[in-house]
């Protein structure tokens, strides 16, 4: 196969080095708290150090609250709208475990915890990619506040995704969630989405 200049048969996702070295603590994040914690801290630190947008997410087993994988915003360093960071999360969190499914067979339950409620694809992807539960921290009002695209989110959407297994929780350390979104705005970065 022929490919056009500039075209190539291989994309490679890697996670900031400081998001990656995260992944070497293993101790337990035992509380919701905790865990949105990291989420949020992600996102700000994606903002700091000029990463990428600002957005964390994190995937855990629900039950022991061992650490998965970490995700950040990658979008404007990679060129591309699909790095959010809950789809990195969950594709690092699949790769971790070796299936397209973190609820396949002998597999522990697992949760995604974003620093803000997903966007349409986003939440398209939750469905899709075995989690139990999802729980976020600023609410899209917040995201579309500072001028955020976030597709065609509705109650019904989360209505569907409930009924299908996913349990939703919304709203968790929501102000430090929200105060991220604002100094991203405030340093002038891209809404690459607008």
């Amino acid at each position: 196969m022929t490919l056009r200049p500039g075209v190539t048969s291989a994309l490679t996702v890697t996670l900031p080095e400081w998001a990656a070295r995260l992944l070497d603590d293993q101790r337990p994040h035992t509380s919701l708290e905790a865990r949105m914690k990291l989420a949020v801290d992600l996102a700000r630190r994606n903002v700091e150090q000029a990463t990428g947008g600002p957005f964390g997410a994190a995937v855990f087993e629900s039950e022991s609250g061992r650490l998965v994988s970490v995700g950040t915003n990658l979008v404007v360093a990679n060129s591309n709208a699909f790095l959010h960071a809950e789809i990195v999360a969950l594709m690092f969190a699949q790769r971790a475990v070796g299936s397209y499914s973190l609820r396949a067979e002998g597999l522990p339950e697992h949760d995604l915890f974003t620093s803000c409620a997903p966007c349409a694809m986003c939440l398209g992807a939750v469905l899709w990619s075995g989690v139990s539960r999802l729980v976020s921290g600023a609410a899209r009002e917040d995201a579309l506040e500072i001028g955020f695209e976030e597709g065609p989110v509705f109650d019904a959407s989360y209505e569907y995704i409930v009924e299908r297994g996913v349990t939703c929780l919304a709203g968790v350390l929501r102000d430090e969630a929200r105060a991220v979104l604002q100094e991203y705005r405030a340093s002038g970065a891209p809404i690459y989405n607008a």
